[in-house]
C-alpha cells in the first residue's frame, strides 16, 4: 500500500482535547488535515477550537461521551455534514485505575471497560462505513497492558486486552477493504491520565503511580503516530522499557510476570 497523504483529509480523535490526543491533532494539522476533536471537556474544547482556528486549521470540536453509542453516531453525522468524509479515526479516549482487585468495586472495572473498550467499539462502528469508503485508517491507543499483565490495574489491563483482541481481528477483516488498523502502545507518557486514575472506590486514586524508566512526551508520541499512519505500520511500541517489556512478555511470559511483580511490589501494600 502506498504511503498515505493527509493533506485535505479528515482526522477524528477521541479524547482529543488534551494529552496524546491533542498533540496528535496538532501533528496532523501540520500535515494539512481537517481536525475533529471529540471530548467530554466542554471548556477544553472551546480553547482548542479557538487555538486551531487562530492558526488557520479547519477544526470541528464536538462534545461526545464515547460510552453512548448514539453519541458516537451523532458525532459521525456532524463530521460528515461538515467535511463529507472521515479518513482516520484515532480511538484515544480512555481512563485508568490503580487498585488491587480485592479492594476494587466491580463498578469501577465496568466504567473502565465502558470508556476504553466499548467507547472504541462504538466510535469505530459509527465511523466504519465512512472509513471503508475512504479506505482510511483506524488507530487504537492500547498499552503494553494490552498484551501483558499489569499488577494493580486488572480493570485497565482487561480493557486493553479486549481492545487488542478486537482491533487485531478487525485488521484481518478490513485488510481487503483497504482500511488499515494500527495499534499503539505508549507506555509511560507525561500526560494527566494518571492524575485522574480511579481508585478502588471509584474516586481519584490517592497513592502515587509506579512506573519504569523515563517518560516520553505526548509530542514525541504524536509525531511517531503520524509517521506510522503514513506508512501503514501495524504496531508502535514507545519507550525503551516499553519495547523491552513487550519483547520479554512475548518470549518469556513467566519471567515478565516475576519482573513486573517485583517492580510493582509497592502496589501490594
Amino acid at each position: 500500500m502506498a504511503k498515505r497523504d493527509f493533506l485535505g483529509k479528515t482526522v477524528l480523535i477521541t479524547g482529543g482535547a488534551s494529552g496524546i490526543g491533542l498533540a496528535t491533532a496538532r501533528e496532523f494539522a501540520k500535515a494539512g488535515a481537517n481536525i475533529v476533536i471529540a471530548d467530554m471537556d466542554d471548556s477544553a474544547l472551546e480553547k482548542r477550537q479557538t487555538e486551531f482556528e487562530s492558526q488557520g486549521v479547519s477544526i470541528l470540536a464536538l462534545q461526545c461521551d464515547v460510552t453512548e453509542a448514539y453519541a458516537c453516531r451523532d458525532t459521525v453525522d456532524k463530521i460528515l455534514e461538515r467535511f463529507g468524509r472521515i479518513d482516520l479515526l484515532f480511538n484515544n479516549a480512555g481512563i485508568t485505575q490503580r487498585s488491587l482487585f480485592e479492594r476494587t468495586e466491580v463498578s469501577v472495572i465496568e466504567k473502565v471497560m465502558a470508556v476504553n473498550f466499548w467507547g472504541s467499539v462504538y466510535m469505530t462502528r459509527a465511523a466504519l462505513p465512512a472509513l471503508i469508503e475512504s479506505k482510511g485508517t483506524i488507530i487504537s491507543n492500547e498499552s503494553i497492558a494490552g498484551v501483558a499483565p499489569l499488577l494493580g490495574r486488572c480493570g485497565y489491563a482487561a480493557s486493553k486486552h479486549a481492545m487488542h483482541g478486537f482491533f487485531t481481528s478487525l485488521r484481518c477483516e478490513l485488510r481487503h477493504r483497504g482500511v488499515h488498523v494500527m495499534i499503539i502502545c505508549p507506555g509511560f507518557i507525561k500526560t494527566n491520565l494518571q492524575t485522574r486514575a480511579l481508585g478502588g472506590d471509584g474516586q481519584i486514586a490517592c497513592h502515587a503511580q509506579t512506573r519504569i524508566g523515563k517518560q516520553q512526551t505526548p509530542e514525541y508520541v504524536a509525531k511517531q503516530i503520524r509517521m506510522g499512519a503514513e506508512c501503514n505500520r501495524p504496531m508502535l511500541v514507545f519507550t525503551f522499557f516499553g519495547k523491552l517489556g513487550y519483547l520479554i512478555s512475548r518470549l518469556w511470559p513467566g519471567l515478565y510476570e516475576r519482573l513486573m511483580t517485583r517492580q510493582f511490589r509497592a502496589e501490594l501494600k
